[in-house]
């Protein structure tokens, strides 16, 4: 089978993280891959050694002229399906396919994110070319029929990391890197500095927490548009020396390794894979209940549910996991055991190739079933949208 695959950003977060174990893991399996992404994006960088690449991405969301470059690669190379990751990819295949001048393949949407798509006239349309959706959570599955889309579209293939690779990375001491006191514990964030990661919450839990353990430490590793306020807020509680901001580090698996737990103070996430990377680290977790982290975070096995945006929730259960090191010793190890059996690439890639076979059994059988009511007839929903 030969598939395309299409990410549009320039940055790296999980998504593209995903984007790159899916192709591999597909080429790995003996099927061919090519990646079409950004030309100045981070997963070119990492992508280029292991995989067919061709630089292309549009400059804006109605881009006809990459849609029509890509609509003459497809041509050309006549794969078996286009499989679009992120909303600017799925509207440029949306063109791609409305342009070929021959039989178009069908096109596989992925959906990693929390909210609403959009309601106007262009991303109805582009989102009725999808022949199905791939959902990263149940929680995003239940949100896209919320929005109108068909369920018979829909599959949830939980996102999956590569648990052999991350037992190898040697452990780098965030004590060392970040002249951090001796025995000092250490909580770790991993995310990009947005409002919706929720991270303000985690820096006044910070402050809870340290009225218990006073020598604990917050690492959150990430970069974004954040940075400026989150920084005045923890000068704001005195906190410059507890909480850290040390930005984008491609070492961040081996700094995780040595942290004493992870936090995920979310206040939207579709699955949330930097929970996985620690759970695969052997680290307890504490997680919110938005979106799909309660299905991978199990509450009072491998880590503690709290609400989001509740900073003393979040205080009470980092700061119960830090006092207790055999709970958090119990719950890293149960964590490894549910990433091992839910949660690897194989696993998503197994789901992945499902999918794809069954859309192409379809493309084979006939027309798909016109769209029903609801957002693919154009009915408008309220909520967060991209």
């Amino acid at each position: 089978m030969f598939s395309i695959h299409i990410d549009t950003a320039t940055t790296w977060r999980g998504g593209q993280n995903q984007v790159l174990l899916t192709a591999l893991g597909l080429r790995e399996k003996g099927h061919r891959t090519l990646l079409v992404a950004h030309p100045d994006g981070e997963l070119r960088r990492r992508a280029e050694e292991g995989l067919d690449f061709i630089a292309l991405a549009p400059s804006h969301e109605l881009d006809l002229k990459a849609g029509w470059k890509l609509s003459r690669l497809l041509n050309r190379l006549k794969p078996d399906l286009v499989h679009a990751h992120d909303p600017h990819g799925v509207s440029m295949a949306a063109l791609a396919i409305s342009m070929s001048s021959v039989a178009p393949p069908p096109l596989v949407v992925s959906r990693r994110v929390d909210f609403h798509l959009k309601t106007n006239s262009f991303s109805r349309w582009k989102y009725r070319q999808a022949a199905a959706f791939i959902a990263a959570s149940d929680a995003i599955a239940a949100i896209l029929t919320a929005d109108g889309v068909d369920p018979s579209r829909i599959v949830t293939v939980h996102e999956g990391v590569d648990v052999e690779r991350i037992a190898r990375i040697t452990p780098v001491s965030l004590h060392t890197e970040f002249w951090l006191p001796t025995h000092a514990p250490v909580v770790m964030n991993i995310g990009a500095l947005v409002p919706h990661k929720g991270q303000r919450n985690l820096i006044d839990a910070a402050a809870a927490v340290r009225r218990g353990v006073p020598d604990a430490h917050v690492v959150i590793l990430g970069e974004g548009t954040l940075r400026a306020t989150l920084e005045h807020h923890i000068r704001h509680l005195n906190l410059e020396k507890h909480v850290l901001l040390p930005g984008f580090r491609a070492d961040v698996l081996a700094l995780l390794k040595s942290a004493d737990l992870f936090a995920m103070s979310s206040e939207t996430e579709g699955l949330g894979t930097s929970v996985l990377d620690a759970m695969a680290c052997g680290k307890a977790v504490v997680g919110t209940s938005a979106g799909g982290i309660p299905e991978i975070v199990e509450d009072g096995v491998t880590g503690f549910i709290v609400p989001p945006r509740d900073p003393q929730a979040l205080a009470a259960a980092i700061t119960r996991l830090l006092a207790d090191e055999q709970l958090r010793a119990r719950m890293g190890v149960a964590g490894l055991a549910r990433v091992r059996e839910r949660f690897t690439v194989d696993r998503m890639i197994e789901g992945t190739l499902r999918v794809y076979e069954r859309v192409l059994a379809q493309s084979t059988s006939g027309p798909r079933a016109p769209a029903r009511a609801g957002y693919e007839a154009g009915e408008e929903r309220p909520g967060r949208k991209a």
